[in-house]
């Protein structure tokens, strides 16, 4: 057996045994959720301008309602607890490959997994407000504008981890004109406020949370190419980091498939928006991440040409957003909606992965 099909068989099995160790825990974590309540109490009932959401609203009545918040803890826990167990393993002598099984290493997953933790927790914290506080805020909850600073300074911490601590300051370019093999470009300490922006950009990609089972298989599409551009460039432990990840979201999906016995919530979504964005950098992949996670540009971008146009034009481009509400208004089912949204991100996924490999690897 060759080390190369070694990595590979531990990229795949660390797979299988996080989706079976979240499928175990999934029913006890949902059980544990409904006897707190952790649900939200109130519906939506304004869209991001002030104004009434009375189309979402409407559609997501029955979603609204006894259905707990907090599935993400499913997701970061079970990599959290894989992670761990197989690096207190490795001090174990016997078996041989006992130890190769430690993807816990400073060049591939000490700073992923720390983002994944960290934001996920901090999520975990806005979900709690939101179900339990009170104030101005509709259930509860940290404001947008909090929001926002959370995620740039998480954003902020990373950019200067990675220039000052890496010394990382080069974008690669893939297929760029004449060269065939992209190139890197150099941008100096514009790169810290590069990757501020491009953790932003993820973050609002989180609004695909809308729909039982939309967000788990946008995001297991999302990982499953990052996993592959990972094992090609050789950062194996990144890559059954992206693995794990994979298949806890196998599991989640499990039990958020229509009826959903639990939703993502702040904490899966703002620790896996912040971890792509980690992901993608440490694989020199940022500039196909657009492509990659393409659904998620289109869902932001929807909003926001809803706002300009209600702005600037008085009228409604769609009949609401994020642009899944709009299919939903217009007829189609929820199951229709997601199959046919995780078929488009499958497609960009593997768009967005042979044109990454198509080129040389930079920082990476």
């Amino acid at each position: 057996m060759t080390l190369l099909t070694f990595d590979l068989i531990r990229i795949l099995v660390l797979s299988a045994l996080s989706s079976m160790a979240a499928m175990f825990f999934a029913p006890f974590l949902i059980k544990f959720l409904c006897k707190i309540n952790f649900w939200k109490k109130n519906a939506r009932t304004k869209s991001i301008d002030g104004s009434d959401a009375e189309i979402v609203n409407s559609l997501n009545k029955e979603r609204e309602v006894c259905v707990p918040r907090g599935g993400g803890i499913l997701i970061w826990g079970t990599v959290l607890a894989i992670t761990f167990l197989f690096f207190f393993l490795s001090f174990i002598d016997n078996p041989w490959w006992l130890k190769k099984f430690d993807l816990l290493s400073r060049e591939g997953t000490w700073l992923p997994l720390f983002t994944l933790v960290s934001a996920s927790i901090l999520g975990l914290v806005d979900d709690t407000l939101t179900v339990y506080g009170k104030g101005k805020y509709i259930g509860g909850g940290l404001s947008f504008w909090r929001r926002l600073a959370v995620v740039s300074l998480i954003g902020l911490v990373g950019g200067w981890w990675f220039y000052y601590k890496l010394g990382w300051e080069t974008i690669h370019i893939p297929l760029f004109f004449n060269f065939p093999e992209g190139i890197d470009v150099s941008i100096g300490i514009l790169y810290i406020p590069l990757f501020v922006v491009v953790m932003i950009a993820s973050w609002a990609g989180g609004v695909i949370d809308g729909i039982d089972g939309l967000s788990g298989g946008i995001f297991a599409s999302i990982f499953g190419a990052f996993t592959i551009i990972s094992f090609v460039g050789g950062n194996y432990d990144l890559a059954a980091f992206c693995a794990i990840i994979c298949g806890t979201l196998f599991a989640f999906l499990w039990f958020n498939i229509p009826p959903a016995k639990f939703y993502m919530g702040e904490t899966g979504s703002l620790g896996l928006t912040s971890t792509m964005t980690v992901v993608a950098f440490l694989t020199d992949s940022v500039i196909v991440l657009p492509i990659i996670a393409g659904l998620m540009v289109v869902e932001v971008g929807s909003i926001i040409l809803q706002l300009l146009s209600k702005k600037l034009r008085h009228k409604k481009i769609w009949l609401c957003t994020p642009i899944h509400h709009h299919f939903q208004a217009k007829g189609w089912s929820s199951p229709q909606v997601t199959m046919r949204f995780w078929i488009i991100s499958l497609v960009l996924a593997f768009l967005g992965t042979v044109l990454r490999l198509m080129s040389g690897y930079g920082n990476g």
